[in-house]
């Protein structure tokens, strides 16, 4: 991808929803490298699948030759921005927001090259914002919007209309992302703010205020937001929300949730959420319709999303470890992938020497509910163990152990329970 035809290539993906003079940035990317921001607040200590899309974008303008800048609100994420909000957040002390950014840091590296020629870089906002006075930022902020112009903003208006109401702290964020943009360009070479389609009020002021003050034209873009099929928001304030953290959301549920998506979702996410070309996508999604069942448009979306967020490693165990969920065969599954497995089923650690009294350890396991119950299911062939079904006069020792430690014990089709075998 080069910058003179990135425009063209985001509008192909559905990534432009708002910018500015459009030939005017177009004619600007292809001068030189341009440096482009994005902006979260660190109100949590994981990102999560809706700030995907703008890490990608990122990492599509990095490809292009330009260098991104990754701003952490330390000083906005303690204000809270209104926009697609019903209510005001619980606000978070410094602490806590020094914190969340530690936490968030591993998570851009995996997606945004920190250390190559157009090296990323991660700011925070609260080392040019906590420095400056109140009348400091009155005067040369504030004194260069009116009221009237803040209150016309879809975000402020729409709260101002809400039961609860916008509070004059919230009132005054779109000025201190304002001032952000205004900081970057002035000190970083920044000229441009990208940014979800809701921020599209507050990435303009900041264009107002480099205008007005800089007397230097800036420019921005903002994509549509990421939703689910049910038209929700994806992000941390929706149940069953996806975070990058591993340990908040497995890299196997991680990847599972892309391998489920339905079809009418699947082509806008490959196109906006990997590095495939928009011609490779349609024609995946091509062989994908002429076969439906076997999901090979989602399971491409699932295994490159999750290569993005967890690395190569992660995603080739949470795919194995689905596979053998899924009725694939345990006894070749590799020893990360039985790992994975043990987390996302029940499980538990039992003796060689327990492994003789196979109805009790089906009763154990919570496989059956009773001594009687095992019993009969014996009988009827309904127990599996490490892919073979389970005899009623046979030892579970019989079944082997896979990579010295593990037996498989499933019932039916969907209920399993690892034992890890110890001396």
């Amino acid at each position: 991808m080069t910058s003179s035809n990135l425009l063209a290539d985001l509008d192909a993906r559905g990534l432009i929803h708002d910018s500015t003079d459009r030939a005017v940035l177009g004619s600007r990317l292809a001068q030189g490298p341009i440096a482009v921001y994005v902006g979260f607040d660190p109100t949590a200590d994981s990102l999560h699948a809706g700030n995907l899309l703008g890490q990608v974008m990122l990492r599509r303008f990095q490809l292009a030759g330009h260098r991104p800048i990754v701003l952490a609100g330390g000083a906005t994420g303690m204000v809270g921005d209104p926009g697609g909000r019903s209510e005001e957040r619980n606000l978070l002390d410094r602490e806590m927001l020094e914190h969340n950014v530690r936490c968030v840091k591993s998570q851009l590296e995996r997606i945004l090259d920190f250390d190559g020629p157009h090296s990323a870089r991660l700011v925070d906002n609260a080392d040019w914002t906590a420095p400056m006075s109140a009348l400091q930022f009155l005067r040369d902020v504030g004194k260069h919007f009116t009221v009237n112009q803040m209150v016309a903003k879809e975000s402020v208006r729409s709260r101002m209309e809400s039961e609860t109401g916008i509070s004059y702290t919230e009132f005054s964020y779109m000025l201190l992302q304002a001032n952000d943009f205004r900081h970057l360009f002035e000190h970083e070479g920044v000229e441009m703010q990208a940014g979800g389609s809701d921020q599209w009020g507050n990435i303009t002021a900041g264009i107002d205020l480099i205008r007005r003050r800089l007397t230097r034209v800036a420019y921005g873009l903002t994509w549509p937001l990421l939703v689910r099929s049910d038209g929700q928001k994806m992000g941390k304030s929706v149940q069953g929300s996806l975070w990058l953290d591993p340990n908040k959301t497995s890299p196997y549920q991680f990847r599972q949730y892309w391998v489920q998506l339905p079809d009418e979702d699947v082509e806008r996410f490959l196109l906006q959420l990997t590095l495939r070309s928009a011609e490779e996508v349609r024609a995946l999604v091509a062989e994908h319709r002429a076969d439906p069942g076997r999901r090979i448009a989602q399971r491409a979306l699932a295994h490159d999303v999750t290569v993005l967020v967890h690395g190569e490693a992660a995603e080739a165990a949470a795919g194995e470890a689905a596979n053998v969920l899924f009725g694939g065969d345990p006894t070749v599954a590799s020893p990360d992938a039985l790992g994975v497995v043990a987390r996302e089923v029940p499980s538990s650690t039992v003796s060689r020497t327990a492994l003789g009294d196979v109805v009790a350890l089906l009763r154990e396991a919570g496989l059956a509910s009773s001594n009687g119950e095992a019993r009969r299911g014996l009988q009827q062939r309904a127990f599996w163990a490490n892919g073979q079904v389970l005899e009623a006069e046979k030892s579970l020792s019989e079944a082997g152990l896979l990579h010295g430690r593990y037996i498989l014990v499933r019932k039916g089709k969907t209920n399993f329970h690892l034992l890890d075998i110890v001396d």
